[in-house]
């Protein structure tokens, strides 16, 4: 217990910064927790922090272990509220960001299994960096986003692998020489309309730069800060671009979307879980820890 103790002490003074305000975390006296942190030291026999005038600093070596126990201690403490006061440890409101097509089509039926828990969701879509300057105050108790955030502040974990798929509709699979598309050729595409979700065409950017070796100069013909407006403007042949396969599965299974290419190597985009590095709330980790589970289904 001596040696649990002295992680938990550890955690705390890292995710706070100082051993003054760790103290009132732990309920322990400032000279007991120096003392737990040399005990430490001594164990793993790595310095893990060096004292400034307003509190202490991480080293390289506090911060690998964080990293590497920080999870598995909190959901110590999460199963030990849990039980020790059964489902009340977990009512609440849980804050989540992140994009709305991946929320709705894969996180939110998720979230539908946690209903027994008596778990309040809130869901709150937006740019990235202001989702993650939320997430950063606390307005935000979790966040999903499409590129890697890098903060002192966030643990961020990868979530979800989504592949990528070049589709149009069968009108534009029609004009495109099938035995041409099999060598991958963009110059096919030259004069066919491409639908983004951004002026600067991310998700054609990415697969373009995958699969055909070069970034897309072409402008898009239509705009819409929507992948699931893009799916529909594609249906109805409006021109080609590039969306997520989960959120078209259904679209291609009923013909009404046909992917053009079928590269051997599908491009991907990796979508990630952060949360902050402070310790989480037992509803929190159990939100997350349930999201991620999920994920390893889908």
């Amino acid at each position: 217990m001596d040696n649990l103790n002295q992680l938990r002490t550890f955690m705390a003074v890292y995710r706070t910064g100082s051993i003054t305000k760790a103290a009132g975390v732990v309920n322990l006296t400032q000279p007991a927790i120096t003392k737990q942190l040399q005990l430490l030291e001594g164990s793993v026999r790595h310095l893990l922090f060096t004292r400034v005038p307003r509190g202490v600093v991480p080293t390289p070596a506090a911060h690998e272990f964080a990293r590497r126990i920080g999870p598995h201690l909190d959901a110590l403490e999460t199963l030990a509220s849990t039980m020790r006061l059964g489902s009340m440890a977990l009512q609440g409101t849980v804050f989540i960001g992140g994009p709305a097509e991946f929320l709705g089509a894969k996180l939110t039926p998720a979230l539908a299994a946690m209903n027994d828990q008596q778990i309040q969701v809130r869901i709150r879509l937006g740019d990235p960096e202001i989702l993650a300057s939320d997430l950063e105050s606390g307005a935000l108790d979790l966040a999903i986003f499409t590129v890697r955030k890098s903060s002192p502040t966030l643990e961020v974990k990868p979530l979800y692998l989504e592949e990528l798929v070049l589709v149009g509709s069968a009108f534009w699979a029609q004009r495109l020489p099938r035995k041409a598309l099999e060598f991958q050729s963009a110059s096919l595409l030259v004069d066919v309309p491409l639908l983004a979700y951004a002026e600067d065409l991310p998700l054609v950017r990415r697969y373009w730069r995958k699969v055909f070796g070069f970034v897309p100069t072409a402008s898009a013909a239509l705009v819409i800060p929507d992948l699931r407006a893009l799916a529909i403007a594609a249906a109805a042949g409006y021109g080609v671009t590039v969306l997520p396969k989960y959120l078209v599965d259904d679209l291609l299974a009923s013909g009404q979307l046909i992917e053009l290419l079928s590269p051997a190597r599908p491009p991907v985009n990796q979508l990630y879980l952060a949360w902050r590095t402070e310790r989480v709330h037992a509803r929190v980790a159990y939100v997350r820890d349930r999201l991620q589970r999920a994920a390893d289904g889908w």
